[in-house]
This record gives structure tokens, sequence and C-alpha cells, in this order.
């Protein structure tokens, strides 16, 4: 089944839906990365909120960028998009390997940690960045969201993340948010709740090949629910480039950069992101400095 985010409403347009699957997405970060599978589990939650964050952005110039640092072995992930949703992320410690929890499970909260923060900048074109920070509760990702979404942006929300890993990578992972609308009534949103509880957990469904717009019935008790956006594909993509490196390398300074051309002659550069690599020769480095006021 291929990687797809659709919007939906529920009951007369009172109760909002966001559901994706981001499958092929974390299963890319956790090549790119080399990823345990908690890391895996953690990071590929993540993703796929910041997607749907990212994919409800008003323009493509928007930019989102979303941190969580904890107090965990992971320590920090970082992940960007924009409303495509094109994303990308890095992790500070990608071969995390924790027991398992009680419950048999990859132990996410564990791994990030349950003290620290997420971080939230949206860019969004006005003078200064939306920032919002919100308390991690649990580390496990998707209730620290949901926190977040009550604290930072005054709505409450549902948020169900989860990564289905296996011995030959990611078999499932995908999320959904929902937000009830002012007008929803108690009933309706006490009838949410429950099927919340009945469905599971999303990853499962989505092993099962249930298609969104089915979770989506299942997740709210509404059989009449209605497609709102449907053709949106969130892939991982980094936008690095040598011209990108290069502007970064300049700000390091001329005295730096002679400094490097004497000690190794040359320079190679890392992307966080994709880890591709960049090189850079003596004659390189030199018209960087020249460019340097």
């Amino acid at each position: 089944m291929a990687d797809k985010i659709q919007r939906f409403l529920a009951y007369q347009g009172k109760i909002s839906i966001i559901c994706a699957n981001t499958t092929k997405l974390v299963e890319k970060a956790r090549i790119i990365h080399d990823l345990s599978p908690v890391v895996t589990a953690a990071f590929g939650r993540m993703l796929t909120i910041t997607a749907i964050m990212g994919n409800e952005m008003k323009s493509q110039k928007d930019k989102l960028t979303v941190q969580i640092k904890g107090n965990g072995l992971i320590e920090m992930m970082v992940v960007t998009a924009n409303n495509f949703p094109k994303v990308k992320g890095y992790v500070a410690n990608p071969q995390v390997d924790i027991p398992l929890n009680e419950f048999g499970k990859l132990d996410v909260g564990r791994a990030v940690g349950f003290e620290g923060y997420i971080n939230v900048i949206k860019d969004i074109g006005l003078k200064d960045p939306y920032i919002g920070i919100s308390p991690l509760t649990s580390g496990e990702i998707a209730d620290d969201f949901a926190n977040y979404f009550v604290n930072s942006e005054q709505r409450n929300s549902a948020v169900a993340l989860g990564v289905l890993v296996d011995k030959n990578g990611v078999k499932a992972a995908g999320g959904y948010l929902i937000n009830p609308m002012p007008d929803a009534t108690e009933e309706e949103i006490a009838k949410v709740e429950q099927a919340i509880f009945k469905a599971g957990s999303i990853s499962k469904m989505l092993d099962k090949q249930l298609t969104l717009k089915e979770i989506a019935q299942k997740i709210t008790g509404d059989e009449n629910i209605e497609i709102i956006k449907e053709d949106i594909t969130p892939i991982y993509q980094c936008d690095c480039s040598k011209e990108h490196m290069s502007e970064g390398l300049a700000t390091i300074g001329k005295e730096e950069l002679k400094d490097i051309i004497e000690t190794d002659g040359k320079a190679e550069i890392v992307c966080h992101f994709c880890n591709k690599k960049y090189e850079f020769s003596k004659k390189d480095l030199e018209e960087i400095i020249s460019t340097i006021n």
C-alpha cells in the first residue's frame, strides 16, 4: 500500500480527522540512518506526526521544525517538514538498543526519556516564527503531542502513532490526529472516544491492510465519513546540495578554512539528514574563502 495522508470529516463536519500511512517513508529513514528497532519506532512516530502537522500548514513556503529532547539514551531527534509534506530528520543516537518493556514491546518511552521537551517552530511567513514548547509526559510521542496540542495550540486532540518493526525492517507505520470542531457535542466526542478504544493500534490496522478511510470510520464510529482531501503523498526527501554545504563552510570564517587547507588540504562534510558526503578540494575551499568579506 502506498504512503498517503487523507483528511476526513465525521458527524456532519463536527470532527476533523487526518490519517497517515508512512510505512515506506519510515523504512527509508531507517535505512538512511541505520536505526535500531527501538529508534525506528521512536523516530518513525516523530516523522509521522511531523508530516501530519506539516500538511496542516497553508503555504508551500511554510516550514515546520520539530525537536524532541529527552533524558533517554536517544537524547535528541529533529524533523523538518513543509506542507507537501516532504520530511527529513536526524537522530543523535541512532543505534540505541534497550530491553523490551513489561508488555514485550519496544520501550520507546524509556529510549526517548520521561523528562524533556517538545519544541515546535513554525515559520509561516510572519515577522517572527511561532515557537511552542511543551514538556514530555511519557516519551511515547503520541501522548506527548496530544499534550503539546492542548498546552501550546489550545486544541483538544486524539493522537495515535505506531511503527511495527520486524527483522526485515518497517512492516507498518502511520498515525492519526483527531480534532473536534467547536460545535461537536459531548455525545459525539464520547462516541469517538469509545471508537478509538475499540479500534486498537494504528500500526496493526495498517498491517491488516485497512485503508485510511476504513481506519477513519473505525476510530470515529461514523460510517458516513466524508473525504476532504486524499491526493497527499508524504515523502522522506533531503534538499541538501554542495552549494548549501559551501554556504555552511563559509560561516566558519577565513582563518578556520585556511587552517583546514594547511592541515588536511581538503574537507568532507556529511549531511545530518541523509548521510550524503560532499568533498571539497583545496581549490573549492579557496573559492569559498574568496567569497568571504
